[in-house]
């Protein structure tokens, strides 16, 4: 099984013998993330931040789980009020709270897809675990929420960030098998 959060979208899949048995997509990844690190801050500070910020508050203190050693940060932005530019701070656990939504999302598109896989290839991911791609499932602490949801152990790819463009290199390195395996499924 195979999750790949990007920044629009997260494809859940279960790939076996070379073809894929079930799968997803939503419109709900790393942007949606960031979206709702700025409402958040936006309602509760009164303080406009743009989605650049939002990434950074996301990458250096959001996580997916709350933290017991919560981490601060110093978020500056446009004062909704007075419009003019002031900083507050930021606590992990907050953004926790913040990005429940679209995280939830993210586990209801796993939780489908595993609910449509046949038992014999479940007893499988739940001895492989499920393994995650993409920037967004760098999220601190993501696959231990995937565990907790899912009850099946969650592993980050040894480069999420670069493995959809590498096996895109080596798909297309073998694209005369794909082609035969691909029409011959037809």
């Amino acid at each position: 099984m195979v999750i790949d959060i990007g920044g629009g979208t997260t494809d859940v899949a279960v790939i076996s013998l070379g073809g894929i048995v079930s799968s997803t997509s939503v419109k709900v990844a790393g942007n949606k993330i960031d979206a709702a690190i700025a409402d958040y801050v936006k309602r509760t500070f009164n303080l406009a931040i743009g989605d650049h910020m939002a990434e950074i508050i996301k990458i250096n203190i959001g996580s997916a789980v709350p933290l017991d050693q919560e981490l601060v940060m110093n978020v500056k932005g446009r004062d909704y009020l007075s419009g003019l530019p002031r900083s507050t701070e930021v606590k992990t656990n907050e953004i926790v709270k913040a990005i429940a939504a679209p995280l939830r999302d993210m586990i209801r598109a796993i939780r489908d897809v595993l609910q449509e896989t046949p038992p014999e290839l479940a007893a499988d991911i739940i001895d492989q675990g499920i393994i995650m791609t993409g920037g967004s499932s760098l999220l601190r602490n993501l696959p231990e929420l995937v565990f907790r949801r899912t009850g099946v152990k969650a592993v980050l790819a040894d480069e999420p960030l670069l493995c959809v463009a590498k096996g895109t290199g080596i798909a297309l390195e073998h694209l005369d098998m794909y082609k035969k395996s691909m029409l011959s499924k037809r």
